[in-house]
């Protein structure tokens, strides 16, 4: 048989499995990869927020009638979601191969704005993102400061600032992701609360908070 010779003569066999090996290393640069067929379904992805919710008033009032309106569009598989104790609503929702994830992303926008007179004053204020993209991470990037110069505070700081929007435009990146993220933020507490003296010609009290900020 023919591979009774490739048993009786190793050699040959290695020679030729390495000839194999280096057409193809040749070929690779120039296989039509964009012809190959789409692996990872399209996905859409709706987060919400609801200040000082926990996970069952989220799931109630915010997930729960979002997966309602989300259910049965076109297109759609399957879609998970989750609530948090921290007021977030995420849902995921995943397409059949061949979507387009434009025209996906419009149909669950719609979706979303049939239901939302039914959410929370918040939760509209806060406002409802509508994400296309695939389900999984494209990479995991760290950033650390030399000789601990700077902070975690400063260096999420400075990722929210100059580095996440600079990665969002990147072609084929959908969304961009933070962990651990850390903000800025100023708690004012008034010592004491000071009313004008309705007497005429009497000392102004002082300027307002909103002016000595």
């Amino acid at each position: 048989m023919f591979t009774d010779i490739f048993i009786r003569r190793p050699i040959l066999a290695s020679v030729c499995s390495f000839i194999v090996m280096l057409a193809g290393a040749i070929a690779i640069p120039t296989l039509p990869i964009g012809r190959y067929p789409e692996l990872a379904p399209p996905t859409v992805g709706v987060s919400a927020f609801y200040t000082g919710a926990n996970a069952q008033a989220v799931e109630s009032a915010v997930t729960t009638p979002l997966e309602t309106a989300i259910n049965g569009v076109e297109g759609m598989v399957y879609m998970s979601s989750s609530s948090t104790n921290n007021g977030a609503s995420s849902i995921v929702v995943t397409f059949e191969l061949g979507r387009d994830p434009d025209l996906a992303a419009v149909d669950v926008q719609n979706r979303v704005n049939q239901v939302l007179g039914r959410l929370p004053l918040d939760v509209r204020t806060n406002g409802i993102t509508v994400n296309k993209g695939t389900a999984g991470f494209l990479a995991a990037i760290g950033f650390y400061s030399d000789n601990n110069r700077y902070d975690t505070l400063y260096l999420s700081n400075y990722l929210d600032r100059y580095v996440r929007d600079a990665l969002k435009r990147v072609p084929g990146v959908s969304n961009v992701l933070m962990f651990g993220e850390r903000r800025f933020a100023m708690r004012l507490v008034p010592c004491c609360w000071t009313v004008a003296d309705p007497r005429p010609n009497a000392k102004s009290p002082g300027p307002p908070t909103s002016d000595a900020l």
